[in-house]
């Protein structure tokens, strides 16, 4: 089955009738009807009923094009890619990272770099967090991590890039929002979420204060949960800085605390291209410059 055949397809699910269909793709009744039946025999199941009145999805059809629609679409935006990339590029760098807050000065060092390096595009390819899988697989040229995370993992280059710091997310107009630094005894009567794929550096600090003042606390599956709760007024939470996305919505408080969590970029070992290793570098030098954005 071929492209055109999957528009037939779906022109003929959309107007259901062949006649019509045939008219809207620009061939002929006979032609639609024998590309139909073509894709019937290769899938093995009928596509559609047909009638006098024209031609209505089979449930097995229904379910064949919500798949086909989808895999349209992904061709589409592919090929409008390809388009872009072709006029413009001809290297590509792409760089993996759970979300663009990790590496918050990315747009700088793309737009930096990209005026430079006339002819190379750098793609981000957002990633589930601590979720490197397919930066084995050889998907990504660059890719953000937790030093904690990647140390231990052959065949690979490890960059650092900054040490992120933990701090207590709360509502803007907390009275705790106004403190220059949160130290463990301002947390008491207070309610501490946990949990939610929290590093090994954030646990630590989580237990001690538990441990130090009996802070009531519960568990919070994940980030968005988390943000959530702390707006429906049901607790506080300690993050590390690298997951701040500066949007204004909530208080980013410094914690008193000596973790730190390291923040690297990998590259593969076998990486050879001068280009891969300069972004890195392009990358170590603006957060060198800003290092008072992660105080």
């Amino acid at each position: 089955m071929d492209i055109k055949q999957i528009d037939y397809i779906l022109e003929l699910a959309n107007v259901k009738n062949f006649n019509r269909a045939s008219e809207n793709l620009f061939i002929s009744q006979p032609t639609l009807t024998y590309q139909i039946r073509l894709v019937e025999e290769e899938i093995k199941f009928q596509l559609f009923d047909r009638s006098p009145k024209g031609a209505v999805l089979t449930t097995a059809g229904e379910q064949f094009c919500t798949t086909l629609r989808n895999i349209r679409d992904e061709l589409k935006r592919a090929i409008e890619q390809g388009q872009n990339f072709s006029s413009k590029y001809h290297a590509n760098i792409s760089i993996g990272l759970p979300m663009r807050s990790a590496l918050y000065f990315l747009p700088e060092a793309i737009e930096i770099f990209e005026r430079d390096n006339e002819g190379i595009s750098i793609t981000p390819h957002f990633l589930p967090l601590y979720d490197f899988s397919s930066f084995l697989k050889g998907e990504e040229d660059i890719f953000f991590a937790r030093l904690q995370d990647v140390k231990h993992i052959p065949e690979i280059k490890i960059h650092r890039l900054f040490e992120s710091k933990i701090y207590l997310i709360t509502e803007k107009n907390d009275e705790l929002a106004a403190k220059k630094i949160i130290k463990t005894e301002d947390l008491k009567g207070r309610i501490l979420m946990v949990g939610g794929g929290s590093p090994p550096e954030l646990k630590i600090v989580q237990e001690r204060i538990i441990r130090a003042i009996n802070i009531q606390h519960f568990n919070s599956n994940d980030r968005e949960t988390t943000l959530t709760n702390i707006k429906a007024h049901k607790g506080v939470c300690l993050a590390p800085g690298f997951l701040n996305d500066h949007n204004g919505e909530f208080a980013w408080t410094l914690f008193d605390c000596t973790e730190k969590i390291s923040c690297v970029l990998c590259t593969h070992a076998s990486e050879q291209r001068e280009d891969v290793h300069a972004f890195v570098r392009l990358l170590q030098k603006t957060y060198k410059r800003h290092i008072e954005f992660m105080a």
